[in-house]
């Protein structure tokens, strides 16, 4: 899986990292800071705090996690590592204005989904009459594609909830909150994991990506 990274608000960065990976991204990190001198293990975070100042953080993906909890000398991230590597069954929820990919993963991979994109247009700066047309047909447009998106939702995932271990959403988030309001799904789509991931335009290549990056762990860098 590639690496993803992006910017905190406030400072500091992210990155995503592959479940298998994860403890040995720990003791690069520990190592590239003095070492490390304790770690929290709280029901939704674990946070190593290193020799130097740095700490690198993680809110626990399909938490809460298990005990034990509490502060411990150096660093202890068995639990966490367990945890996010115990095989899940994902669904996958990808959407933006005009395309969808809906699909169901297990262990990263995805076993079936929904893939399709509608005919949105852009906005017309035009005035007038010309502008109030176009912009309703935009509104119709845009009405169906959504329709379609939360069609493919129920069609997908509504049959396999109850083997579902998560959902995970991605794309936009005005639309992801159109498909919340429909009844079918609101349940379903209310247990989602808090973190949403950025997409480009769904396709089926993007949801193999996404399964890969919905079991990943997002680790959260603070420098001295």
């Amino acid at each position: 899986m590639s690496s993803k990274s992006r910017q905190l608000p406030g400072g500091g960065r992210a990155v995503e990292v592959a479940p298998e990976r994860l403890e040995g991204w720990f003791r690069r990190f520990a190592d590239g800071h003095g070492g490390a001198v304790g770690t929290r293990v709280a029901p939704q975070r674990v946070e190593v705090r290193a020799a130097d100042g740095a700490r690198a953080a993680v809110d626990v993906p399909f938490a809460p996690l298990a005990p034990p909890h509490g502060d411990a000398e150096g660093l202890e991230v068995a639990s966490l590592v367990e945890h996010v590597t115990t095989p899940r069954t994902v669904g996958l929820v990808l959407v933006r204005l005009g395309a969808h990919s809906v699909g169901v993963s297990r262990g990263g991979r995805v076993e079936r989904s929904s893939t399709d994109r509608h005919l949105v247009h852009g906005r017309n700066k035009a005035g007038g009459w010309s502008q109030q047309r176009f912009a309703r047909r935009r509104e119709g447009q845009s009405r169906r594609a959504l329709e379609a998106a939360a069609d493919a939702v129920a069609r997908v995932l509504l049959p396999e909830r109850d083997e579902l271990d998560a959902v995970v959403l991605g794309g936009d988030r005005q639309a992801l909150d159109a498909l919340r309001a429909d009844p079918r799904l609101t349940t379903l789509l209310a247990s989602a994991e808090p973190r949403v991931l950025d997409v480009p335009e769904p396709r089926r290549t993007v949801l193999d990506e996404a399964a890969r990056r919905a079991i990943a762990v997002e680790v959260q860098i603070h420098d001295a």
